[in-house]
C-alpha cells in the first residue's frame, strides 16, 4: 500500500485550515482515479473537461467536486462501467477502499457513476483535521456526456502523480465555451461559475464560437435555434445576465471553495465588476 505517496502529496499543499486538508485530499483522490483511468484505453472515446480540469491542468485557484467528460464521439451505446474495474483496482493500491456505483441508465444522455471512500482519512496524518471527527466521507462523481455539442478541440496533458500518465482534455477556449454554456442556461445560481469566468476574463482567452453555439441549440432557452455566438453575441446576452445576478449569494456559494486568502476578493463582487470584465475578454475577440 502506498500510503506515504498519498501522504507527502498532502503536504505539499501547505493547508492552513481544516477545510484546505478536506479539500487536498479529495483532490489528491481525483488524480488517482485519473491515472488510473489513463491506464486503460478511456481518453481513446472520450476527453476530460469541467473545473477539475481547470484546476488540475491549467492551475484554476479552486477547488472542484467533479470528474466531468465528454465523448469524442457522439455515442449512445458508451459505457462506464469496463472502466470502473480497473479504477478500483489502482486505487486500492493507494490505500483506498472504495465502493463504486455505477449509476448509468442505459437511456440517459450523461452516463454517471460514483467512487465513494471513508478508509483513506483514517490513516492519514493531518495538521487541521481532528482524526477523533469523522473525516467526510470522499465522494467523487464520474460524469460523461454522450451527446456532446459538436466543435470542441482537445489537446493531451500529463499528469505525474501517482504514476506518469496522459489524459485528453480540452483546450481552454473549448473550456471557457463549456462555461460560458453554463453561465447562460444553467437554471440555478452557481458562483463558482461566475469564479471561473473571473479566471478566463482575466486571461483574455477567446471562446470556442463553434463548440458554444452547437451547445446552445441544444439547451432552451436558444434550442433548436440557429445561434451565432460571437464575441458581441456573448457580451450582450452575458451582460443581461449579469444585471439578474445577486451577486452576495454567489460570492457565498464559492466562498467554501476557495482559500482563505481570496476570501476578502470576493466582497468585490458587483455587477460593475462583472461587467468591466466582460467587456474586457469580449471587446477584445469582436471581429
Amino acid at each position: 500500500m502506498s500510503i506515504s505517496i498519498i501522504q507527502s502529496r498532502l503536504e505539499t499543499y501547505s493547508c492552513t485550515t481544516a477545510r484546505d486538508e478536506d479539500h487536498a485530499v479529495r483532490e489528491i483522490a481525483q488524480e488517482v482515479v485519473l491515472s488510473a483511468l489513463g491506464r486503460t484505453d478511456f481518453f481513446r472515446f472520450a476527453a476530460f473537461h469541467g473545473g477539475t480540469c481547470l484546476r488540475i491542468f491549467y492551475g484554476l485557484n479552486r477547488f472542484s467536486e467533479d470528474l466531468d467528460f465528454c465523448l469524442h464521439e457522439r455515442s449512445a451505446a458508451f459505457a462506464l462501467a469496463p472502466f470502473l474495474q480497473t479504477v478500483a483496482e489502482e486505487v486500492r493500491a493507494y490505500g483506498f477502499d472504495p465502493e463504486i456505483q455505477d449509476r448509468s441508465n442505459a437511456e440517459a444522455v450523461v452516463k454517471k457513476a460514483f467512487i465513494k471512500d471513508d478508509s483513506l482519512g483514517k490513516v492519514l496524518q493531518f495538521s487541521f483535521l481532528d482524526r477523533k471527527r469523522t473525516m467526510r466521507k470522499i465522494r467523487i462523481k464520474i460524469e460523461v456526456d454522450t451527446n456532446p455539442p459538436v466543435g470542441a478541440t482537445s489537446e493531451l496533458k500529463y499528469l505525474d502523480f501517482p504514476f506518469v500518465s496522459s489524459a485528453t482534455v480540452h483546450d481552454l477556449p473549448s473550456l471557457f465555451s463549456g462555461k460560458l454554456h453554463a453561465l447562460l442556461c444553467r437554471e440555478y445560481l452557481k458562483g463558482r461559475d461566475w469564479y471561473d469566468f473571473l479566471w478566463y476574463s482575466s486571461r483574455a482567452i477567446s471562446h470556442n464560437v463553434t463548440m458554444l453555439s452547437a451547445a446552445l441549440c441544444q439547451s432552451r432557452p436558444w434550442a433548436g435555434q440557429e445561434v451565432e455566438a460571437n464575441a458581441a453575441w456573448c457580451a450582450a446576452e452575458i451582460g443581461r445576465k449579469i444585471e439578474s445576478i445577486d451577486w452576495q449569494a454567489a460570492a457565498l456559494e464559492v466562498a467554501p471553495f476557495v482559500k482563505q486568502e481570496e476570501q476578502r476578493s470576493l466582497g468585490l463582487w458587483s455587477t460593475a465588476l462583472f461587467l468591466n470584465q466582460t467587456g474586457k475578454v469580449f471587446r477584445a475577440h469582436r471581429t
